[in-house]
């Protein structure tokens, strides 16, 4: 169930960047397909490439279009090259227009630190997203939003609770949607936040999924499909191990390595809609009468909310688990690793209270190691 501020805002947070006109739309697509042709250069010159099911992609992105519904994919977060990188594997044909160009999130303190960046991967459909701190409720969870929103649906769900469809967002002839697409949008999503490189005998392990990005899945006007992917290799290219410098950890090394990527089953309709249902019960029990068209504060915080987000995040982690342990066949992970609160106390400890655990490089979910943030003896100072 919708909210007409939340797609409001999602709309003011795309429209930061002409995003409609045509210059910007022609470097858009520019850079993209320049990004990924680079990419796939070295990919498949260096490295051994090996894809996975592409099928099933391509059949859900003509689903998305079939079904007026957008898709969002999932995947485990190992290198700093993930993106553009895992794109590279993919094949051109299947980037035929800037609709079927992928969208994604990015550390704004690592992405948008300059304008020539923060332009860049912003040409490149990169959303701004800020960490410690700021949480889930942030422009970029608020744009994946409204990009999984068919343009046509914007009228159903969002504010069911208002007084008069007068006061319907911008509903009326004069609305603009902030840019020009087909079909839904395709929005990729890292959950782990952070990237995660592990020693031996716990590599290509995972972090818990942050539920901030579950907002997409029941807050989207429509359903979005769900795809679930796990790769492993690209660890190997930019190892974390280069710690010194953010240089030296991108430059390519470990030529002659298998870079596989493995694309699961969309995750089943009923099951999406059983959680999507649980949120619509939610918002009817716990709605703001006085402020009908945002999310409430029990909404937002409170404990059943939190739970719904919580088990949601944990399902979309169990389906690309299951990749890494059926499909792929690597040994399974420490059970640890799926909880929340052993990843809270292990980076609050800097790893001290699981010293058999060794992270490759820095365990960039540290707050003490961000250099961007305010000091610790900030009385505000939050772990993410």
């Amino acid at each position: 169930m919708s909210f007409k501020d939340v797609l409001d805002r999602g709309d003011e947070f795309l429209e930061a960047y002409p995003r409609r006109n045509p210059f910007w739309r022609f470097m858009s697509y520019s850079t993209s397909l320049l990004t990924f042709g680079v990419s796939k250069l070295l990919i498949f010159t260096c490295y051994k490439v090996k894809l996975n099911n592409y099928e099933k992609l391509e059949s859900v992105l003509e689903r998305s279009k079939n079904e007026n519904r957008g898709l969002m994919t999932v995947m485990n977060h190992m290198s700093m090259v993930d993106d553009p990188l895992v794109w590279a594997t993919l094949p051109y044909s299947l980037f035929t227009s800037l609709d079927n160009i992928r969208w994604c999130l990015g550390a704004h303190n690592v992405c948008f630190q300059n304008k020539f960046l923060a332009n860049y991967f912003s040409l490149g459909q990169v959303l701004s997203t800020e960490r410690f701190g700021v949480g889930p409720f942030q422009g970029s969870i608020d744009a994946s939003i409204r990009l999984l929103s068919p343009d046509d649906t914007l009228d159903l769900q969002r504010s069911s609770h208002s007084e008069s469809s007068v006061s319907s967002r911008k509903m009326q002839e004069t609305y603009t949607p902030p840019i020009i697409r087909s079909k839904p949008s395709w929005v990729h999503v890292y959950p782990e936040g952070f990237v995660l490189q592990l020693y031996p005998p716990f590599e290509n392990s995972m972090r818990y999924f942050k539920w901030g990005i579950t907002r997409m899945i029941l807050e989207a006007t429509k359903p979005p499909i769900v795809v679930p992917i796990f790769a492993t290799g690209f660890e190997k290219i930019a190892s974390e191990a280069a710690k010194d410098s953010m240089l030296k950890q991108i430059l390519p090394r470990n030529f002659g390595t298998e870079l596989n990527v493995t694309i699961g089953d969309p995750l089943d309709d009923d099951l999406i809609d059983r959680y999507r249902n649980e949120w619509k019960h939610l918002v009817e029990k716990h709605y703001d009468p006085k402020n009908p068209n945002d999310l409430s504060d029990e909404l937002k915080y409170g404990e059943e909310a939190q739970d719904l987000r919580s088990r949601l995040a944990a399902e979309l982690r169990c389906h690309v688990a299951e990749i890494r342990n059926d499909i792929r066949k690597l040994p399974r992970e420490d059970p640890r690793f799926k909880s929340p609160s052993w990843w809270k106390r292990f980076n609050t400890t800097e790893g001290k209270s699981d010293p058999d655990v060794k992270v490759i490089g820095e365990n960039w979910a540290i707050r003490r190691l961000q250099k961007f943030l305010p000091s610790k003896d900030d009385p505000n100072c939050k772990d993410d």
